[in-house]
Order: C-alpha cells, then structure tokens, then sequence
C-alpha cells in the first residue's frame, strides 16, 4: 500500500484504462511534468503497472498543479 503524501502531491484527474493514463502521463512528461499513475482497489490506492480497466487517478506535485491542469485542458481539447 502506498501512501500518496498529500502535502506535496493532488488527484490531478481520474480516467478509465491504464492505457489513457499513460497517453496523459506522457503528454505531460513533455512538458516536463511529473506524475504517477495510481489505481483504486478494495478501497486502497495502488502504483497501477498492470493494464486493467478500471479507474486510474494521475497525481501530480502541487507545484505543478495548475500547469499540468492547463496541459489536461489542451489534452481533452485536443482528443474531443
């Protein structure tokens, strides 16, 4: 089990699919933007390696909060 540390990390968004996850993660590592990719199970978060469908919450550093957020509009924008 791992624990998010809440201070320094926020949910930036929640998707269905690993494979969505991994498309956002890596538009924003372009933009030089952390993340990591968790997944919820029996109630408790997990570092999500496997391809399920299910729900994938991307954290990102609060610092980088407000921008990754910028980058997710743009993303959506972009894939409607």
């Amino acid at each position: 089990e791992v624990e998010m540390d809440e201070l320094t990390w926020e949910v930036l968004t929640e998707v269905q699919g690993r494979w969505e996850a991994d498309i956002i993660k890596a538009f924003l590592a372009g933009s030089g933007i952390d993340s990591e990719l968790f997944q919820e199970a029996a109630g408790q978060l997990f570092p999500t390696t496997l391809d399920i469908l299910g729900l994938v919450q991307i954290f990102v550093s609060k610092e980088q909060a407000e921008d990754a957020r910028k980058l997710l509009e743009e993303y959506n924008a972009s894939t409607e």
